[in-house]
């Protein structure tokens, strides 16, 4: 592996020219009602974590920069959405689905145009790998797919008349109302996508703000927005926090929270609302996801997945494997094998071939990694790696850390982070102790070969996290599995299917079966008189 005082940063002439970012995006704009709006207030500049070599040494390249609104900004585009929405009245909740997914085909196609420009500001907006850059694009584009899909299986299922006990009824799902849709750096396309795109068809009207970092990459999509869907159905908020997501929140008229993110945020966002019982929260949260090694594992097997699983996009990850538990029979071998690994990692810039590691996008990251390893070695252990915890600039060198007491931060805390804290364990009853104590519980993976000890293991587990892996890092997909998590790790789930229930709510229409009500039933269908009470479906 390459340390970190060894990398030189590139001059602008060493990149190859497709690999570039354009002109600094100097945002003016964001969408209201339907309308692109001019702001001529305070901007926030954006800088990439990728430094270019210059004379004066290396230098962060300016991105560009986007509007810092204030709190009344945000409510005007609070009450676009409220006003597409009105009451469950507007055109879009009562549209057919099959009108709203003709909007929908039209953006998917608008957003297919821009893959190059988005994959680029990937790269140099939050430091994703090329290969990494790509395939969160194409993702989200399969995504959206999929997720029309479901809604027509969704809506073949509901087509239909029930009748129980002397009454007929039909069941379909209906909108919520107002979604607040935010979504986390990490993957600001695809993850926020996941939240924006089923609320959207479901027949909600969105108020979405990017993440704080990966803003830049949404400003190509503002027309396709603008252009592909009615007025005030999708509107967007740039700013702080505080100034314009609060009075959202403390207006009452969020009736959905969308967000991913961090538990301490989530609960300061939920506290304020006025009316915390008509809140509907679809949050996606921390995770201190732990393998555990037993001492049949497949050591090959588990090394690979577990390097993948806690260092891919620099462990940035909430599925990251973020503590590794090995039996003492197998650690020495574990660790030498894995230490190698990562020391064989490549680290660069994210259009290098075969990169792993690569520039961290949170300018405060590189101190609190540096913390975390300093307090595990503190209490007693070590740095493993060559060069592990080393820093340049923007570069963090992975640092395996081993082995790590339970009085130290790196046992409880979610890094996020290229660290990889590993724990020898001889009784089982250790890692499933750390697993119950957690504070999060998404998933957990297991490494072994022996059908009755990984038996006993998964009854226990499938309890305490959402999905359990065997012989396979912690992960999301496929999209169409359900993604939740336990404890402070997430509220709500989200798959492609389960996405569509959770922005919507079961509502029916019923009638007593005799005959004045079914003829007024077959009436209102067969002229087409209702959207809602309908036997038509989508193929």
């Amino acid at each position: 592996m390459t340390a970190a005082s060894d990398i030189t940063f590139p001059a602008r002439e060493d990149i190859p020219v497709r690999f570039l970012p354009g002109s600094p995006i100097a945002q003016r704009c964001y969408l209201v009602d339907g309308e692109l709006r001019q702001w001529d207030g305070p901007r926030q500049e954006v800088y990439s974590p990728i430094f270019l070599r210059t004379t004066a040494g290396p230098q962060p390249v300016l991105l560009g920069s986007y509007p810092l609104l204030s709190a009344g900004e945000a409510l005007a585009a609070l009450d676009a959405a409220c006003r597409a929405f009105d009451h469950g009245r507007g055109d879009w909740p009562t549209m057919t689905i099959e009108e709203r997914i003709r909007h929908l085909e039209r953006f998917t196609y608008r957003l297919k145009e821009k893959r190059d420009e988005i994959v680029t500001l990937l790269m140099w907006e939050i430091g994703k790998s090329l290969g990494g850059a790509e395939k969160e694009f194409d993702r989200t584009v399969d995504y959206i797919q999929e997720t029309i899909g479901a809604l027509k299986d969704l809506d073949r299922a509901s087509s239909r008349f029930v009748t129980e006990q002397g009454v007929i009824a039909q069941i379909r799902r209906a909108p919520l109302g107002v979604v607040l849709c935010m979504g986390p750096f990490n993957y600001p396309l695809n993850e926020t996508f996941a939240t924006l795109i089923p609320a959207l068809i479901m027949g909600n009207t969105v108020v979405f703000k990017p993440p704080k970092l990966g803003v830049i990459l949404h400003a190509p999509l503002l027309e396709a927005f603008r252009d592909c869907f009615p007025p005030g159905v999708i509107n967007t908020v740039y700013g702080h926090g505080r100034e314009i997501v609060s009075p959202l929140m403390q207006s009452g008229r969020i009736d959905v929270l969308a967000f991913i993110g961090t538990s301490r945020v989530a609960d300061m966002l939920k506290s304020q609302h006025p009316k915390p019982h008509r809140l509907r929260s679809v949050l996606g949260l921390e995770a201190k996801n732990a393998a555990i090694v037993l001492a049949d594992a497949d050591l090959e097997l588990a090394v690979r997945e577990c390097l993948s699983g806690s260092l891919a996009f620099n462990g940035q990850r909430c599925t990251a494997l973020k503590m590794l538990y090995v039996h003492r029979r197998v650690a020495e071998d574990f660790l030498q094998r894995f230490t190698a690994a990562v020391e064989n990692m490549k680290i660069g810039m994210p259009w290098e071939e075969g990169v792993v590691i690569t520039p961290l996008p949170e300018a405060e990251k590189i101190d609190y990694l540096q913390a975390l390893v300093e307090d595990a070695v503190a209490r007693g252990g070590r740095v493993l790696n060559r060069g592990g915890g080393t820093v340049r600039h923007s570069l963090f060198v992975p640092a395996v850390v081993s082995p790590v007491s339970p009085q130290s931060r790196l046992y409880r805390e979610e890094q996020f982070g290229p660290v990889v804290p590993v724990a020898v364990f001889d009784d089982l009853a250790e890692p499933l102790e750390y697993i119950v104590q957690s504070d999060y519980g998404q998933q957990v993976s297991l490494f072994g070969q022996d059908p009755d000890t990984l038996a006993r293991l998964i009854d226990p587990l499938v309890n305490q996290v959402c999905r359990v892996n065997i012989n396979s890092q912690c992960q999301r997909g496929p999209d169409i599995f359900p993604f939740t998590g336990r404890k402070d790790s997430a509220e709500g789930t989200l798959s492609v299917t389960d996405a569509l229930r959770v922005f919507s709510i079961r509502t029916l229409v019923a009638a007593k079966d005799h005959a004045l009500n079914q003829n007024l039933f077959t009436e209102i269908v067969r002229e087409r008189k209702s959207k809602f009470l309908s036997t038509d479906f989508l193929f």
